[in-house]
């Protein structure tokens, strides 16, 4: 009988080690990428960002965390040296 046991209990932890290894496992970072037609240092372009921004942490996603946000702008800065 406890043969049995014992190759039921291997059978089970051989079965439970796999879920138990997802479980630590840290959150996915997801990775969104945001096209702005406006220049970087547009007022209106960049209160667009951080409406985006803001809003998407309201929602529970935190750049550094869960979130990673690649802002890219569409318009040339006007600082750009020629």
């Amino acid at each position: 009988m406890r043969r049995r046991e014992f190759i039921a209990m291997l059978g089970c932890s051989a079965i439970a080690w796999p879920l138990a290894a997802r479980a630590r496992q840290a959150e996915r970072v997801r990775r969104i990428g945001v096209l702005i037609a406006l220049g970087e240092d547009d007022p209106q372009g960049r209160q667009q960002a951080q409406t985006l921004l803001r809003s998407l942490q309201e929602l529970g996603w935190k750049r550094g965390t869960n979130l990673e946000v690649d802002l890219r702008w569409g318009a040339p800065t006007t600082n750009a040296s020629r």
